[in-house]
């Protein structure tokens, strides 16, 4: 690597080690990051369909399809409507899914603390800030 600092390969990095964490606090859970992403955005009792959560966890819209049948096959979320080529079905989260997502939330939740990462509570703030920031503009730019 040159000495020129390049920050995307830096969130890069920083984005797999995260992964690798987020991966290792769930698992008691029996989670995976983007399932547990799918059961966050469902939480809140709203039917979504593959396209808008894909959306919401920023994954392609054609990585969704196995994820959610995998998902359904596993009892924590059930398809909404009739669905069929062209029509949109929902998806809502079963009882197994709440069940799993509430394990594992507060182990997010403890290492996500800025104590668990080695931040002060202002660095932490901002680290919030200055990632939604870059978030919105790569996906505004459909990057």
């Amino acid at each position: 690597m040159t000495t020129s600092r390049s920050v995307l390969w830096d969130l890069l990095r920083t984005a797999h080690l995260a992964e690798r964490e987020l991966t290792r606090v769930i698992e008691d859970a029996g989670l995976t990051p983007a399932q547990f992403g799918v059961l966050s955005c469902l939480a809140d009792g709203d039917d979504l369909s593959q396209a808008e959560l894909a959306r919401l966890i920023m994954v392609r819209p054609q990585s969704m399809g196995r994820l959610i049948q995998d998902m359904v096959s596993a009892g924590l979320v059930e398809r909404t409507g009739p669905g069929g080529r062209g029509r949109r079905t929902g998806l809502r989260m079963t009882d197994a899914g709440s069940d799993a997502v509430t394990r594992a939330r507060p182990a997010v939740v403890r290492a996500s603390r800025p104590e668990a990462l080695g931040l002060s509570t202002e660095a932490h703030r901002r680290l919030g800030e200055l990632l939604a920031e870059v978030r919105t503009r790569l996906s505004e730019d459909g990057r």
